[in-house]
């Protein structure tokens, strides 16, 4: 089934004008409301030139405030690294650490066609899916992929301990956000029955697809918010 035209075109004007003005640094913030508190998520993309490729590095850091501080200290700390493809984001290396905890990882092998996920103490070798992405580089991937024309995508993501197919539902909605209202395509995870994970992302199209409001109930159960708060593009001197 074909998405209605008027997203086609939103995403397709988002892409082809970021296509041709990648900015070396992307830095977002966001306000974080979960069931039990608040905190800030601080996000960076950095994107870099490396033989004739482009090459990312995103970091994400939440810190938690309040009450929330006192349940659960810490933060949370999650790196993707990789290269900038005409398909959309390639990840080599993700990470996800929590407090001074092992990190989980995952190590993307795209020639062998081989993903290496390490938790804990385990490591665990599963074939590599052409579609991978980790979590994190999922959600900047619309910056480069093209525009779709599907009213659905289907997508293997990863977070370091696990490898899972997901189907979101596309669609658009008009978001009042701090930074004023805007225009997004939104993405529904449509999740199985009994399926405790669920996710939705709000890209926005002025933005260059950057995500800007996700609602989330995470796998131990948490629910949360993140709402941007402030976008800064930053450009090397050649722009």
């Amino acid at each position: 089934m074909k998405m209605c035209i008027p997203i086609v075109l939103l995403w397709a004007l988002s892409f082809s004008t970021f296509a041709t003005d990648l900015p070396s640094r992307i830095d977002i913030s966001y306000a974080v409301k979960t069931d039990i508190g608040s905190g800030k998520l601080t996000e960076t993309m950095k994107i870099e030139q490396d033989n004739g490729t482009n090459q990312y590095h995103i970091i994400s850091e939440a810190r938690p405030s309040g009450i929330i501080k006192l349940i659960k200290p810490g933060s949370i700390l999650r790196n993707s690294w990789g290269s900038i493809t005409k398909l959309g984001l390639q990840p080599t290396r993700f990470t996800d650490q929590r407090n001074n905890k092992q990190p989980s990882a995952a190590s993307f092998d795209w020639k062998n066609s081989l993903l290496t996920l390490q938790h804990e103490n385990d490591e665990e070798k599963k074939p590599l899916p052409d579609d991978t992405l980790d979590r994190l580089s999922f959600s900047y991937n619309f910056m480069f992929s093209p525009p779709l024309t599907e009213s659905t995508i289907n997508v293997h993501i990863t977070d370091g301990r696990s490898l899972e197919l997901v189907r979101y539902a596309v669609d658009k909605e008009i978001l009042k956000t701090p930074i004023g209202e805007l225009e997004t395509i939104v993405l529904t995870m449509q999740q199985e029955k009994n399926h405790k994970l669920k996710r939705k992302i709000w890209l926005a199209t002025a933005h260059h697809m950057l995500p800007v409001r996700i609602v989330a109930i995470e796998k131990d159960g948490l629910e949360l918010e993140k709402m941007v708060t402030n976008i800064n593009l930053s450009y090397t001197a050649a722009h």
